[in-house]
C-alpha cells in the first residue's frame, strides 16, 4: 500500500508541475502576442525564450513569424524550417517557410516548399494559385495553366485567379479563352484596368 500510495502521489505531483508549466507557456504565449501587437518584436520573442527548444513546433513557429516580422528572415527560416522538421506534414509551416524565402528571393527553395504542400494537399487553392503564379513570372505558361486551370475550377468568380488565367491564356495564344476571362474579371472588378489592357491587345 505505502508503494501505491507513493506512486500515486509521484504521478499528481508531476501532473502539477506540468500543469504550471503549461501555464507558465500560456502567458509567455499572450505576453508575446501583446508585444507583437505593438511592434515590439524582439520583446515578443523574448517573452518565449525560456521555453524554446528544438522540439517544441509550437515556439519555433512563433519564432519563425516574429523574426519575418523583424525582417531577420535567416533566423525566421531557420526557425520555420525546425518546425516543418517536427512536424512533416503541418501545411502552416511550410507556408511560414516560404515568407522569408521570397524575401530574401530563394525562388527555388519557395517552389521546392509549394511541391511538398501539393504532395500532401493537391487541390490547396493557394499554394495552386501562387505556383502558378511563380511560374508565370518565370514566363513558364504551360506550368502556370496547370496549376491555374486547376484552381479556376475551385473559384469560378475570383478575381485573382480569373485575371492571372485571363493573362496566361493570352500568353499561350488562346484568344478567345483569354477574351472570356477578361470579361469575367471585368464582372467581378469593373475598374480592373489590367482586364482593359488586356482586351485592347486583343483588338
Amino acid at each position: 500500500m505505502k508503494r501505491i500510495s507513493s506512486l500515486l502521489i509521484g504521478l499528481l505531483m508531476a501532473c502539477v508541475a506540468f500543469s504550471q508549466q503549461s501555464e507558465a507557456l500560456i502567458q509567455a504565449f499572450s505576453q508575446s502576442y501583446a508585444k507583437e501587437t505593438v511592434g515590439q518584436y524582439e520583446e515578443a520573442i523574448n517573452s518565449l525564450r525560456p521555453f524554446l527548444h528544438s522540439r517544441s513546433y509550437e515556439t519555433n513557429l512563433r519564432f519563425g513569424w516574429l523574426y519575418y516580422l523583424k525582417e531577420d528572415y535567416t533566423q525566421s527560416a531557420k526557425h520555420y524550417s525546425r518546425a516543418m522538421k517536427i512536424m512533416p506534414l503541418a501545411i502552416e509551416a511550410k507556408l511560414g517557410y516560404v515568407l522569408p524565402e521570397s524575401a530574401m528571393g530563394n525562388w527555388n527553395k519557395v517552389t521546392n516548399t509549394y511541391k511538398d504542400i501539393l504532395q500532401i494537399d493537391p487541390k490547396n487553392s493557394l499554394v495552386n494559385y501562387r505556383i502558378g503564379l511563380i511560374y508565370y513570372n518565370q514566363g513558364d505558361f504551360n506550368k502556370a495553366y496547370h496549376h491555374l486551370e486547376l484552381v479556376i475550377n475551385l473559384y469560378p468568380f475570383d478575381y485573382d485567379t480569373v485575371i492571372l488565367f485571363a493573362w496566361i491564356n493570352l500568353k499561350m495564344g488562346k484568344i478567345s479563352q483569354g477574351k472570356a476571362l477578361f470579361h469575367r474579371a471585368l464582372m467581378i472588378y469593373p475598374g480592373s484596368e489590367s482586364a482593359r489592357e488586356g482586351l485592347n491587345l486583343l483588338h
